[in-house]
């Protein structure tokens, strides 16, 4: 075999140990960042004299690579997704509310400040100076309306079912390349599920 086919031989193999070389650090180093599972806390179902009112907070959300990405500029949504059921013993439970709504994040480099929209709130922007304010809002929910009390029947058993993610980022046309990277800050929360009696 010549000596020219002989280098081009190696250097193919050399090529394809750093693939696999660098695939398996990318999967060993999103393990750790795996571990660090976002969680729900604190949801509290109360109402008013009208409503009925959901509270609860997003814990975990903001890993570093979350937050190095907002303070680059790159806007963020948290999409938090509620359900609320009727529970029936001998048929399926019957839908009551079906709910998603957005908090939103962006950061002015110039003006160093942070512009939190949540839908909830008819998306009027909130401007913040610190990052933690930034954070409690967007991790937060406090008093979102789900349904009105005349939709539920006094002494039936109901079931509140809730659950975050992190929105699906768009880049940048710039920064596409770096998309194969962008699932090591995804997150979303298991489901969780509330049982009561109204």
């Amino acid at each position: 075999m010549p000596i020219a086919a002989k280098n081009r031989l190696r250097m193919r193999r050399l090529t394809l140990s750093a693939i696999a070389i660098l695939l398996t650090l990318v999967f060993v180093l999103q393990t750790p960042l795996a571990a660090q599972n976002a969680t729900l806390s604190n949801i509290i179902i109360t109402n008013t004299n009208t409503d009925l009112l959901v509270y609860l907070n997003v814990d975990g959300a903001f890993r570093e690579q979350t937050v190095d990405a907002i303070m680059n500029g790159v806007p963020t949504s948290f999409s938090f997704f509620i359900k609320l059921f009727q529970k029936r013993a001998f048929w399926f439970d019957k839908v009551v509310a079906d709910v998603e709504v957005t908090n939103s994040i962006k950061f002015n480099n110039l003006k160093k400040e942070f512009v939190v929209e949540r839908s909830w709130e008819n998306n009027v922007p909130r401007t913040v100076q610190s990052l933690d304010a930034a954070k409690k809002l967007m991790s937060d929910l406090d008093g979102l309306k789900l349904v009105p009390l005349s939709s539920l029947k006094k002494g039936n058993q109901y079931q509140l079912r809730a659950k975050a993610q992190l929105s699906k980022v768009i880049l940048p046309f710039y920064l596409h390349y770096v998309l194969f990277f962008v699932s090591l800050w995804d997150f979303e929360t298991d489901w969780y599920t509330i049982d009561f009696i109204y």
